[in-house]
């Protein structure tokens, strides 16, 4: 019986490809050698024109679980890989490791967690790897998603202006439950993460040739004390009184500073008090600024590069001296087309450049640093050229 292939619309069908055998076995001309974290599945990557695509070799029923978590994560707007299609019937037995495959699009400028490792741990690294964990596992929780298997190899990584973005990877042992997640269910979430990062850590300081004792084995305890900081924040209910209600505004802020969307906001009589109101907030996906940028200038970035991109539209919105709210739209596109994207192609022409996006940002912040430094304005012109003079320094690790 030849394989059935479930292909989301516009992608390659990708019936060119020897579905009958092993992906161990693979010799076709789309095969890419890109760097890959470890795996327990066969894993290889495509280039079609439409883009390059990931291929996992797995048993039929986890294949069949992730694929449809993975796109429920996607309706959701949740940070996940996004699945392309899953074939079967790759052989008579669902129960062997070569019967079904799962296809996910690439994520462009993504690497593994080996590739950012500093001996036995992360280094400076350290303070952005614990946020990430920490509010990828929130946002997937907060869309009623135990994850059952979260660890190091599980996610994929990208710089995010000052901090690092987290993408889940493997859904396998995922579940999207129907209403909140229980806390039982979330702590259960956590029991996991904790024990799985613990033993990650072991193994690297194991392969760098360190004793047990110096391995960084809190890192998760550490990550699960970040992520209860962090849902409680967005969860915790406060009471105000009827003529208070300026307060709601200030909770909404305090969840958009931290990146999040506020989806709906309940006002609940207390019951311990009839004069006042219990704020009931329900946070949306780490999208807040992104969303912002999106729709004012059209701008694709991640939440913390979105948050700095807009620090530059208001820059250049104030150099400009732009009140009005439609002049201030005008002043958005023109900051696009005159800063934006002739700065964006400047950077794209540059050599061993990953992420022009990236990039960018790590121009404001050497700018932010020059202007601090001098006392004064700088511009774009004399940022560039020492921005490259001194070797394209990033941001501060830490």
């Amino acid at each position: 019986m030849a394989p059935t292939l479930t292909i989301r619309p516009g992608h390659p069908d990708f019936l060119d490809l020897p579905w009958e055998t092993s992906l161990v076995d693979w010799r076709v001309p789309a095969l890419l050698d890109l760097p890959k974290g470890i795996s327990r599945h066969e894993v290889r990557f495509l280039a079609y024109p439409n883009g390059i695509y990931v291929v996992k070799e797995l048993q039929r029923r986890p294949a069949r679980n992730d694929f449809t978590v993975l796109r429920a994560l996607e309706a959701a707007g949740a940070p996940a890989v996004r699945a392309v299609g899953i074939v079967e019937g790759r052989d008579p037995d669902a129960g062997e490791e070569r019967s079904a495959a799962l296809i996910t699009a690439y994520e462009p400028f993504s690497f593994s967690y080996r590739e950012i490792l500093i001996g036995p741990g992360f280094g400076a690294r350290r303070n952005q790897m614990l946020d990430a964990f920490a509010g990828l596992l929130v946002q997937l929780h907060l869309v009623s998603c135990y994850w059952g298997d979260c660890n190091l190899s599980n996610v994929l990584y990208r710089f995010d202006a000052e901090a690092i973005d987290t993408i889940m990877v493997d859904a396998e042992t995922s579940e999207i439950v129907p209403g909140p997640l229980t806390d039982g269910r979330r702590l259960e979430d956590l029991e996991i993460m904790v024990e799985n990062v613990a033993g990650g850590m072991a193994d690297i300081a194991a392969e760098a040739g360190v004793d047990l004792e110096d391995a960084d084995l809190e890192l998760g305890l550490d990550i699960a004390e970040r992520y209860r900081n962090l849902w409680a924040e967005l969860s915790r209910t406060e009471a105000i009184a009827a003529d208070e209600r300026y307060r709601i505004t200030e909770r909404i802020e305090r969840i958009n500073r931290l990146g999040f969307d506020v989806e709906e906001v309940d006002l609940v009589p207390s019951a311990d008090d009839a004069d006042r109101l219990v704020i009931k907030v329900r946070a949306g996906g780490r999208t807040f600024h992104a969303s912002r940028l999106k729709s004012l200038t059209g701008v694709d970035a991640l939440e913390y590069q979105a948050r700095a991109i807009l620090s530059d539209v208001h820059y250049y919105t104030a150099r400009h001296d732009v009140d009005a709210p439609l002049d201030r739209a005008t002043a958005a596109i023109r900051w696009r087309v005159e800063e934006f994207e002739p700065l964006l192609a400047e950077l794209s022409a540059l050599d061993d450049l990953a992420d022009p996006i990236q990039a960018y940002c790590d121009v404001l912040h050497h700018r932010y640093m020059l202007a601090s430094g001098m006392k004064r304005d700088v511009s774009t012109r004399e940022t560039i050229a020492d921005w490259l003079a001194k070797g394209r320094p990033g941001y501060p690790l830490g």
